[in-house]
């Protein structure tokens, strides 16, 4: 009988003990944990519950990776875990992290692409954003909608390169039926061209319906656009800056771009115009307006006349002459 106590009691006592053993467990993995500041990591594809617990575990986001395994083992998700970048807050609990990781709530990247950059100035960026993947899709020249895109460690540079492309032709789709009758455009190709004009003379928004008005004027008229960006991307190609004023010689250069020389639109785009550049040029001010030079101050001074225009030039270049030389723009 006293051997039958004393096991009776050690059954008890293990039975306590893994029952406190239990209670531990559910406590410990409810409870907040021990990270002590936020904490990024990424879980690659293909990583094994022990694999993506020593992770969490060597970052210091959990304590007990044996215990984490017993849990999602337990709740069933060790088949449901996601790879990608994960951001944790500090004392987060166990049982968060892995909610977190079992929902695939992943940390959501931005990229920002300017307005007026060409597509190998995109695709240059792209190569350098941290956590895609693969190598941007070549595009064709003003393709692209300037925007800020969401992304996720992984996704592909070729992959958010047709997101781009997507999305200015929604952009130009919703912006086309609305544009101002009698323009002189062909069609919606000529509107992104002569946006992506508009976009490189100026980045300020406030002006750039103004600056369209100008254009459309000219080739109403059937005047040359005369417009100093196209020179630069018939020297450049949109691959590199010029880092140097244009010429004289450069304005006489026998190229399909240089509208000093060209009637019309030049046969491509020079830059991925953005949204409003697009909707300026579908929508430009009233204007009798022909000229524009810059004022010396971040802006451009218009001008209905050559005689008016001509005083702003020199206003200008007196402006500019502590500055050193540089063509004004739009000088016949």
């Amino acid at each position: 009988m006293r051997r039958a106590g004393r096991v009776v009691c050690l059954i008890a006592a293990a039975a306590l003990a893994a029952g406190g053993v239990i209670v531990w467990g559910f406590t410990t993995f409810a409870n907040p944990g021990v990270l002590a500041t936020d904490t990024r990591i990424l879980i690659v594809r293909g990583a094994g519950l022990r694999a993506i617990a020593a992770t969490l575990a060597e970052a210091g986001v959990i304590r007990h990776r044996l215990l984490f395994v017993a849990m999602t083992r337990w709740q069933g998700s060790h088949d449901g875990l996601k790879a990608g970048e994960y951001k944790f807050a500090p004392r987060v609990s166990p049982a968060a992290v892995l909610a977190t990781i079992r929902d695939g709530r992943v940390v959501v990247r931005k990229l920002t692409v300017p307005e007026g950059l060409t597509s190998v100035q995109i695709g240059q960026i792209l190569t350098g954003a941290e956590g895609l993947s693969g190598t941007p899709a070549t595009a064709p020249e003003g393709s692209l909608l300037p925007d800020t895109y969401d992304y996720a460690w992984g996704d592909s540079r070729a992959g958010l390169i047709r997101r781009m492309a997507a999305a200015q032709q929604t952009a130009l789709n919703a912006l086309w039926p609305a544009r101002q009758p009698g323009l002189p455009l062909a069609g919606p190709r000529d509107a992104l061209i002569l946006a992506s004009i508009v976009e490189k003379e100026t980045g300020d928004v406030s002006e750039q319906a103004r600056v369209a008005a100008v254009f459309h004027n000219r080739l109403r008229r059937g005047m040359r656009l005369q417009s100093d960006p196209t020179i630069v991307y018939a020297l450049t190609g949109g691959k590199v800056p010029l880092n140097r004023p244009l010429s004289r010689a450069d304005l006489a250069i026998d190229h399909p771009y240089n509208t000093y020389r060209i009637k019309g639109l030049p046969p491509g785009l020079i830059a991925n115009p953005g949204i409003a550049a697009i909707a300026a040029v579908l929508n430009p001010v009233k204007s009798a307006e022909l000229y524009f030079v810059a004022d010396g101050k971040g802006g451009h001074a218009f001008a209905r006349t050559l005689k008016e225009h001509n005083r702003n030039v020199a206003r200008w270049r007196r402006l500019r002459r502590t500055q050193g030389e540089a063509r004004p723009e739009k000088s016949d």
